[in-house]
This record gives structure tokens, C-alpha cells and sequence, in this order.
């Protein structure tokens, strides 16, 4: 009788208006009410944006690089008003000499590190103090700031797992709850940059896929606290684009790698043995030189989020192979996707 109940308002979608592909991201899972592996559909319509986009502002954490700097500069050849928070800002480094050097009064940096308490509020400050209007307030908040290391658990300090974790998910946490109030006054949006490692673990991973896991889970919550005060919550998934955002060059792996080995403790090091240890070094070196080299999805899918007027909850930027191992490994039981993916 239940499985009839809940079967019945099934039986009322129509085929036609069932997604399937997205050329731009890839396949589309559930979107909506809208169900993958029916029927195909176009790219995504940008007919029904927000207006007076010219008008609106975005601050966007991690812009020193990846994903972050392409993702400020192509908000602002929107038209958006950019704040483009910098880690190296005080340095003159990174991204940011070449945002300033853009000399647009649409573009502006500021020194932001997500794990300071006091520069993310001295960043609220200077936000809210060079907005045309504050009562307006903020519309986009974009938390893409992070890092990321590999290792086995046993491998892995708990130094290590923490400072992950205080960009990753609490830089995440604390930046929000700081602009929450702007955000608030404009009805405006947060999107926050999960990942695929956001909904299935990986080997020698645990580490970066803890935080997005958290990420995902705050998102969560967030979303369903913000939606009576018509402020709308999206979660960016990338697929493999550690090609496109240089994450790990050879001389960084290597240098985790040395530092990893020479921190072990020795009943570890004498279990695993330097033969196991290196050959899982160098699977991560191969994993690190692969994926994306183009990071147009993932920009896309934030530029989405910000500018329409119906955002996702969630986007998959990724090639086929990632979005279909993210299905499996999340929704078959783990006995059939551990065969399949990890062992």
C-alpha cells in the first residue's frame, strides 16, 4: 500500500521534462524533479538572470589562484562588483597584483585568510563600509578557499588533518557566518566549492575528504535555515581538475612526501616498510597529473548559482567517468561499488 502511495505522483512527471546531459558539466543528476538516464536536454539557460547584476556584489574567497582568480575575473566581465579576498594581498603575490593591475573600480582585493577570526571581520568591515548601499547588502558569497594533501590515515599527523580542516571547513564556517548578516539584508546567495570527495571517500584521501564532507553537511543545514529568509544556498561539486589548478607540482608531492616519511612514527614505518610507502607516492603522482585542464565548468556552474533566478542546489562539474562512479559509489551498496572502484 506505501509502495503504491508513493509510486502514484511518479506516474504524473512527464518524460519531456526529464534531464539527462549537460554538455557544459557533463550528466545531470537529479535536478529538481528531474531524472537522469530518460531523456537529454540542453545547456543551461541564462534567459532568466537576476536583474541589475551591474548593481550587485560577490566576495569570493581564495582568488590567488585555480578556480578562485579565473572565477573573479569572470564575474566581473558580468558585471558584477568583485571582492576578491587574497591570501598573499599583503605581499603583493598571487592573483592579486594581477586583479589590481585590472585598474577597475569593479574589481576590488582584500587580504583574506579564512583561518584569521580578525581579518575576516576587518574584511566584513571593509565590505560594508565601500558598499554603494549597505542596507542592500552583499548578494554572493562564494567559500572556494582551500588545500588539499594526500596520505594514508596511518601516515597522516593530526597536524596535518587539522590544518585542512581550519581552511577547508571551518575557514568555510567562520567567513559565513560573518557575511550571513549582508548576505541577508540583499536576499542574495552563498555557494560553497565542495567536491566529488565530498560525497564518496578515496584512499589516501581522508584528510581533504573529511572537510568536504563537512562542507557539504553545513551546506546542508545552511540551506534549510536560510530559505525563510529568502536567501539561497548552493554546493559546487568539481570532478578531477587538479591539472587545471596546479594543486601538486612534482617538488610539492615530494616534499609531503619527505616530510610524511620523516615524521612517522617507527612502528609504522617499520610495518609499512619504504617499498609500500613509496608505491603509494607514486600512485598520487600519477592521480595528480591527470583531470581537467579546463576549469570553464566549474566557473559556469558558480556563475549559475549567483546569476539565476532558480540556482541548483547542487552542480557536478565532471567528466562522465567521475559523475558515474559518484553514483554508484553513493547509491549502490558498498559490498558492489568497493569491487568496482577501491579494491
Amino acid at each position: 500500500m506505501l509502495a503504491t502511495k508513493l509510486s502514484r505522483p511518479l506516474l504524473n512527471f512527464s518524460v519531456k521534462s526529464l534531464n539527462f546531459k549537460d554538455p557544459g558539466n557533463g550528466f545531470r543528476p537529479v535536478q529538481r524533479f528531474c531524472f537522469p538516464l530518460l531523456s537529454p536536454c540542453g545547456s543551461r539557460s541564462y534567459a532568466s538572470e537576476v536583474d541589475q547584476i551591474g548593481s550587485r556584489a560577490v566576495l569570493i574567497t581564495g582568488c590567488d589562484s585555480g578556480f578562485g582568480f579565473a572565477l573573479a575575473k569572470h564575474l566581473h566581465t558580468k558585471g558584477f562588483i568583485v571582492y576578491a579576498g587574497c591570501l598573499q594581498k599583503d605581499k603583493g603575490d598571487g592573483g592579486s597584483k594581477d586583479l589590481d593591475n585590472m585598474n577597475s573600480d569593479r574589481m576590488r582585493t582584500v587580504q583574506l585568510n579564512v583561518c584569521d577570526s580578525k581579518e575576516v571581520d576587518r574584511a566584513v568591515e571593509h565590505v560594508n563600509s565601500s558598499l554603494d548601499d549597505p542596507e542592500k547588502g552583499l548578494w554572493g558569497l562564494v567559500n572556494n578557499a582551500g588545500i588539499s594533501t594526500f596520505g594514508e590515515v596511518e601516515f597522516t599527523s593530526m597536524d596535518t588533518y587539522m590544518e585542512v580542516a581550519e581552511v577547508n571547513l571551518w575557514g568555510t564556517v567562520r567567513t559565513t557566518k560573518a557575511f550571513l548578516p549582508l548576505i541577508r539584508r540583499s536576499k542574495g546567495r552563498v555557494v560553497n566549492i565542495s567536491s566529488m570527495m565530498g560525497r564518496m571517500g578515496s584512499p589516501a584521501r581522508s584528510p581533504y575528504c573529511i572537510t568536504k564532507f563537512g562542507v557539504e553537511a553545513f551546506s546542508d543545514c545552511l540551506r534549510y535555515e536560510m530559505q525563510p529568509q529568502g536567501v539561497m544556498v548552493s554546493i559546487v561539486e568539481p570532478g578531477n581538475f587538479i591539472a587545471a589548478t596546479n594543486l601538486y607540482s612534482p617538488e610539492r608531492i615530494k616534499a609531503i612526501a619527505d616530510k610524511m616519511w620523516d615524521e612517522l612514527p617507527e612502528i609504522v614505518r617499520k610495518d609499512y616498510g619504504r617499498k609500500y610507502f613509496d608505491e603509494q607516492v607514486s600512485k598520487m603522482e600519477t592521480y595528480c597529473n591527470s583531470g581537467s585542464t579546463d576549469t570553464s565548468p566549474v566557473i559556469e556552474s558558480v556563475a549559475h548559482a549567483l546569476t539565476s533566478t532558480a540556482p541548483y542546489t547542487r552542480y557536478h562539474p565532471m567528466d562522465y567517468y567521475w559523475w558515474l562512479r559518484m553514483q554508484i559509489m553513493t547509491h549502490m551498496p558498498a559490498a558492489i561499488s568497493d569491487r568496482l572502484y577501491v579494491y
